[in-house]
């Protein structure tokens, strides 16, 4: 394998000496399960973060456990808001700096709410994109709370 990317997200974490470990992965995926597994984690271990958009084009990133599912209702209650939605995925980029499958809750370009589900928490590590599609990275969970300071709330789907 070539030598590993460096990217903002893990420079911060060095910045803010915090301890993490580097998930490569061999190929692109295209699910949480296929990531998961090529990374050697369960998908609850994943914090899938979503970009989502009020009607007045603001903005939260809403983070869930890899399998579970955001409820922008939850979050739109949350935060006050009214409708909130998805932003699309030709947005993404724009609005955070990373391209869609590599959205971490570190290092956003527009400042947002960051709203954890509580569910994050039953994890003691957690995995965040690195930034790049390809390299995950394994931290603390509570480690991952203090550099995002989120707003801790129930967002999750009920199925």
């Amino acid at each position: 394998m070539s030598k590993l990317p460096s990217t903002s997200v893990i420079q911060y974490l060095d910045e803010q000496q915090i301890h993490y470990r580097l998930l490569p992965q061999e190929k692109a995926t295209v699910t949480i399960e296929e990531t998961a597994k090529q990374r050697g984690i369960r998908p609850e271990q994943m914090v899938k973060s979503i970009v989502l958009r009020d009607m007045g084009n603001q903005y939260a990133l809403a983070c869930v456990p890899g399998d579970r599912n955001v409820d922008p209702k939850k979050v739109r209650a949350l935060l006050n808001c009214r409708r909130m939605t998805c932003v699309s995925l030709d947005d993404v980029f724009s609005i955070t700096g990373y391209k869609p499958g590599s959205v971490t809750p570190l290092q956003i370009t527009t400042p947002m709410p960051v709203v954890f589900d509580t569910q994050l928490f039953n994890e003691t590590e957690v995995t965040i994109s690195s930034g790049d599609a390809q390299l995950g990275i394994a931290l603390r969970c509570e480690d991952l709370r203090t550099l995002c300071q989120p707003i801790i709330a129930s967002i999750c789907r009920t199925n």
